[in-house]
């Protein structure tokens, strides 16, 4: 499966809409996009899942790391458009309690 990502750069975030199935095989096209972003630790993050229909760990791995780095610059990572699917994965591995994660594709 192919993954589409389309960003954006505002003055104080990237915005980086994702789109498809976010799994082992996909996963460093969407690294590819955030490392840059979050070494220069300038800007928060907002990442658009709304068009992804499926996530698995390898996915959470990478917002994990994503995370990390942003926090070393007081940066934050911002989840956004999930569904109720994805949105479990996040409860389930207590990631929701970690970082910004909204159903909505607004921040909050």
């Amino acid at each position: 499966m192919n993954l589409n990502i389309e960003t954006v750069t505002h003055d104080t975030y990237y915005e980086v809409k994702v789109g498809g199935e976010l799994d082992v095989y996909t996963v460093p096209e969407l690294e590819d996009v955030l490392v840059p972003m979050r070494q220069e630790g300038t800007k928060d993050i907002h990442v658009n899942l709304e068009n992804v229909s499926y996530m698995d760990s390898t996915g959470l791995g990478l917002f994990v790391g994503t995370l990390k780095a942003l926090n070393q610059h007081d940066k934050q990572l911002y989840i956004l458009g999930v569904s109720d699917r994805i949105s479990r994965l996040f409860d389930i591995t207590g990631l929701k309690d970690l970082m910004h994660v909204n159903e909505g594709t607004e921040v909050e």
